[in-house]
């Protein structure tokens, strides 16, 4: 089903995706409403509506959904249960069981390797016995992480040395965890794809990838040095994902680059930060790109608009630089209005074209 311009587009989650997500709506003529239980929601300051209530209350969603037409989400932490209840209201796009694959780490390397997907190698991890089990199956260095609601870098340990295991696990809360073996990568890139209620696709670039202390610092276009073969392996892996899922909107991928192929990293049912850069470097932006795909219109292209783009997250105090940015000639700076520039948290990105 078409929704066309002038209906409303309801938004689980306040945080600049929405927000980015509500100014491509925009010029398309639709109108959003955003629901989430913060008091700062940066999305509710360009949006048409906001409800401020907590995920869990049936009430108050049903009352959001009676003003919407079509409901997305901009994060992946949303319970999948309220996006469920949600479902049989309106359409939700992507729907819940998305969410119930992407917010366990451990059911989302199983999915993926029951598509053919290849990952890092990985135990479930309950008991400190079977950690202690699971790194002299995979050695060390190894990484031990929360099975959910991990991002950013956190909800993970690093384990070098076997003896480190009982603080890791204790770090981490001592139950539902995945320890992953450590795998030796050339680079990081993502890969994002559109789907749309019929099944039409639209297929971004690879996008080289640099983290700093887990968190995304760096995007950068065209790929170099990726191979184009591995490039076409790990965008099939994504599509057979969608197709798998019934997928209608961006989902991205992360993989690591390695000599002998792409490993799939983690999926993210959502926009993504690794996709920024497509607002001025792509010929049409992830955000209008989910818009157009969850209100079933035709996908747009996704060709480059410049020979090289490099999209950088401005995090914490690096957005006091916001003024010798807007003096560059090719810089798109975007500010997510967030009041507390705290070390590591996401203030903006800028987006700059080569010539």
């Amino acid at each position: 089903m078409r929704i066309a311009p002038g209906a409303t587009i309801g938004i689980l989650g306040g945080g600049q995706l929405g927000r980015m997500l509500a100014l491509a709506a925009a010029p398309l003529g639709y109108r959003v409403h955003v629901y989430a239980p913060e008091n700062e929601l940066v999305a509710a300051e360009v949006s048409a509506h906001c409800t401020r209530a907590a995920y869990e209350d049936r009430e108050a969603l049903a009352a959001f959904a009676a003003g919407c037409d079509v409901i997305t989400y901009e994060f992946e932490n949303v319970p999948a249960e309220s996006v469920a209840f949600l479902s049989a209201l309106k359409p939700v796009r992507p729907g819940a069981e998305p969410l119930d694959v992407a917010q366990d780490r451990l059911s989302e390397k199983r999915f993926v390797t029951g598509l053919s997907g290849r990952t890092a190698p990985f135990r479930a991890v309950d008991t400190l016995d079977e950690l202690q089990a699971a790194l002299v199956e995979l050695g060390t260095p190894a990484i031990l992480k929360t099975r959910r609601f991990g991002y950013d870098g956190k909800g993970q340990a690093r384990i070098e040395h076997a003896s480190e295991a009982a603080g890791a696990f204790a770090e981490l809360g001592g139950e539902g965890l995945i320890l992953e073996g450590f795998v030796a990568f050339e680079r990081e890139f993502s890969i994002l794809v559109a789907r749309t209620p019929e099944g039409d696709e639209a297929h971004y670039p690879a996008c080289l990838n640099h983290h700093r202390d887990g968190i995304l610092a760096e995007t950068r276009l065209p790929a170099e040095g990726l191979s184009a073969a591995h490039v076409e392996e790990a965008t099939a892996l994504v599509v057979r994902i969608a197709d798998a899922l019934g997928y209608v909107g961006v989902l991205a991928c992360e993989f690591f680059a390695c000599a002998d192929g792409p490993l799939f990293n983690e999926m993210a049912p959502r926009v993504h930060n690794s996709g920024h850069w497509s607002i001025e470097g792509a010929e049409t932006s992830q955000f209008e790109q989910h818009i157009r795909a969850i209100c079933g219109l035709p996908l747009g292209p996704t060709g480059l608009t410049a020979p090289e783009v490099v999209m950088r997250n401005l995090l914490g105090a690096e957005i006091d630089g916001w003024a010798d940015i807007l003096a560059e000639p090719r810089a798109h700076l975007h500010l997510y209005g967030k009041r507390e520039a705290a070390p590591g948290r996401k203030m903006g990105h800028v987006t700059r074209l080569s010539t």
